[in-house]
């Protein structure tokens, strides 16, 4: 796969996450001392994060096994 290819995939994770945490934070999130769900920007970049972290797993860095 490309470089560049990767980038837009891993950006769709991001952008996935980020609308996961959106939503996160208008149904469960409270109002209060909550620090990642108290305001919505706070939960959509921690669940973009999380969205990165989640995409980079479906790409193999190293040498294929075996080879």
């Amino acid at each position: 796969m490309k470089k560049q290819s990767i980038w837009i995939v891993r950006g769709g994770f991001a952008l996935l996450g980020a609308t996961a945490g959106y939503f996160y934070w208008k149904y469960f999130g409270c109002t209060s001392n909550c620090t990642i769900s108290s305001k919505p920007l706070n939960s959509m970049i921690y669940f973009s994060i999380i969205g990165i972290l989640a995409g980079n797993t479906f790409f193999y860095r190293g040498k294929e096994p075996g080879k």
